[in-house]
């Protein structure tokens, strides 16, 4: 008799539980708006609220909320994107049906001078989408959730953001315009191609998706064939909304896999870059993987164990190619579960009972811990960061959901914009 599966699914709700509490304590009731991070005075992050708003129906289901307060905080959310300020102006809060990446906490206003960002934007769009999708009663709040999201959805000009060009645009700044950068390269931009196709009313035209596919890079790293993407996120942000088992695109078919199978072995492929270690770092194994864009202990260079070591702060960490300070990041192990149970689960419990990064954290996990660097702190496996992040707290949530019951796959299935967008990008099988 199996006596394990009450006791893994009683932790990974333990951790879904935990995790959900950041969105209790750091979102500003008034507006909806989700702090980026712990730190103190720390503004909004666009995304952070966007993974908040789609994290609200697996609340309502697991009982961590109740549906009447689930509601009231997507209401306060969706209003203030509504009537917020868009246009031109440096201190608006969007422009184009687009937003700042970051905004103050209290006013709503753009901070730090940020960019208008265009995916931190389809991760508010696709949250948005997402609670319009689930509260699905006859309701008056209900049907005012839906027609909000929806308006939000459709008043993004998507052509605008490609900037006469054919793939889209990072982001755009008032003082200075569109940023150089362009979403090119397999990346976590897949979930703004179907957004930015299946809009009815701004839509990106279908040369913007063979665009960016035109860019791919198919690899072999660490023994696995698999579109290459270096920071563990990338193959992870899209798959939170969209279930891509089954499902191909152009590049998929000829290479005779889907995005769910690539994602399965750049997860393998992280897992044997930390097993085979080329760089040497302390901890690093079959249970202790997970290098993505994440906070680190600092901009350091350092003699540990008489090798010269350099230490990065936040950065966009990856696999195999760099950069690596090794750190490692628990929420991108977690996020990697519906592809990898087998693999994962272990992680999971090698983080919680060895490395024990709950114990004493509000929030569940905190964002990264790096054996490696030499730390003072009470923790023996090194250095620990000090704060909790909403971007990564978003996808713990999401993907447990997901392993367990795949309910943000099934309601998205539904969103008529999401499968209108797969079609265009040229996705057939399945369950389209």
């Amino acid at each position: 008799m199996n006596t394990d599966k009450p006791t893994v699914d009683a932790e990974l709700e333990s951790l879904q539980r935990d995790t959900f509490k950041y969105f209790l304590l750091w979102t500003n009731p008034h507006n909806g708006l989700v702090r980026d991070k712990t730190e103190p005075d720390w503004p909004a992050s666009i995304a952070a609220t966007g993974l908040a708003l789609a994290s609200y129906p697996v609340a309502v289901e697991r009982g961590f909320i109740t549906r009447a307060a689930a509601i009231a905080t997507i209401l306060a959310t969706l209003r203030f994107f509504r009537d917020s300020s868009q246009g031109p102006e440096p201190d608006a809060t969007g422009h184009h049906g687009f937003y700042y990446h970051f905004l103050d906490m209290q006013t709503g206003r753009r901070a730090w001078q940020c960019e208008l960002s265009t995916v931190d934007s389809a991760i508010l769009l696709a949250g948005a989408l997402t609670a319009g999708a689930y509260f699905d009663a006859d309701t008056a709040e209900e049907k005012e959730i839906r027609d909000i999201a929806n308006a939000l959805y459709c008043r993004a000009d998507w052509p605008w953001a490609q900037n006469g060009g054919l793939t889209v645009t990072h982001g755009w700044k008032p003082e200075s315009g569109f940023l150089k950068y362009r979403w090119e390269g397999y990346d976590e931009a897949l979930v703004l191609y179907i957004l930015g196709l299946g809009s009815p009313t701004h839509p990106l035209p279908e040369s913007s998706y063979a665009a960016w596919a035109s860019t791919y890079e198919w690899k072999n790293n660490c023994g696995y064939d698999y579109l290459y993407a270096g920071p563990l996120f990338t193959h992870q942000i899209s798959h939170l909304w969209i279930d891509f088992r089954g499902i191909q695109d152009a590049f998929m078919r000829e290479k005779g896999i889907d995005y769910f199978e690539n994602t399965r072995r750049a997860t393998y492929a992280q897992q044997q870059y930390a097993i085979d270690n080329p760089l040497k770092f302390a901890g690093y194994g079959q249970d202790c993987w997970g290098i993505t864009a994440s906070d680190g202990p600092g901009s350091d260079t350092l003699k540990v164990n008489g090798i010269e070591r350099q230490f990065f702060e936040y950065l966009g960490r990856g696999v195999p190619y760099g950069p690596d300070d090794g750190t490692v990041a628990p929420w991108a192990v977690v996020a990697s579960l519906p592809f990898a149970p087998e693999i994962v689960l272990p992680a999971i419990d090698y983080l919680v009972h060895q490395v024990d990064l709950k114990t004493g954290n509000p929030c569940g996990f905190k964002a990264t811990f790096n054996p490696t660097y030499p730390n003072k702190g009470s923790n023996p496996h090194g250095w620990v960061s000090p704060w909790h992040y909403g971007l990564n707290q978003g996808p713990i949530i999401l993907m447990i959901e997901n392993y367990r019951t795949g309910l943000l796959w099934r309601v998205m299935r539904d969103c008529s914009y999401i499968a209108s967008g797969l079609r265009r990008a040229g996705f057939v099988g399945g369950w389209l």
